[in-house]
């Protein structure tokens, strides 16, 4: 569970859509991110919805399904560079609802930011693992799915405590030396982020 109680933790909330927006653009992590859920189609705004299928066979591209205008892609990278050209060219009113793991969050988040996109125009939903992106203080390079307390810096190889300010800048956790004073003095590795 997200600890609500870090001042750096960003804070979700459960889907909903935004009530007066001219158009609705869901943007998820996985395919099945709206499962179990109301979503309503009919006399509201326009509703996309785009999606990492995950799977490199599974179709890709724009189909129509229960009334929702659906995008699947076989990457993330793939999502955000389409998302990157489609927030170049919107008009405002479109309101921008994310789904999935904090990294894909704030991956999101970064790119709507420099298309002028406010908090008020997104909406995040945590859904998935809590596997930490970490930021080496050290060396500056970021070590993506993380689910210990202390983690192997992908750049430096040093041993970097896991510390619980998520930087929305950086869309990562920050990563500090453990054993910069006694090398070699490193605390027991537990699985704390399943």
């Amino acid at each position: 569970m997200l600890s609500p109680t870090i001042p750096s933790r960003p804070r979700y909330s459960p889907f909903a859509l935004a009530p007066a927006a001219r158009a609705h653009l869901i943007v998820a992590e996985r395919s099945d991110a709206l499962e179990n859920q109301s979503v309503p189609t009919g006399d509201h705004a326009p509703l996309e919805f785009w999606a990492v299928s995950g799977d490199c066979r599974a179709p890709v591209g724009d189909t129509i399904l229960n009334g929702v205008h659906t995008c699947h892609f076989r990457s993330a990278s793939h999502l955000l560079s389409r998302l990157s050209y489609r927030l170049a060219i919107e008009a405002i009113g479109l309101h921008l609802y994310v789904i999935g793991t904090e990294s894909f969050i704030w991956d999101v988040v970064k790119l709507a930011k420099q298309f002028g996109m406010n908090s008020d125009e997104y909406h995040l939903t945590h859904r998935g693992s809590e596997k930490r992106r970490v930021y080496c203080i050290h060396c500056k390079t970021m070590t993506d799915d993380v689910t210990t307390n202390i983690a192997i810096c992908a750049g430096c190889g040093a041993n970097l405590l896991v510390r619980d300010h998520f930087s929305k800048r950086l869309s990562a956790f920050m990563g500090v030396q453990v054993d910069a004073e006694v090398a070699g003095e490193v605390p027991a590795i537990e699985e704390v982020y399943p």
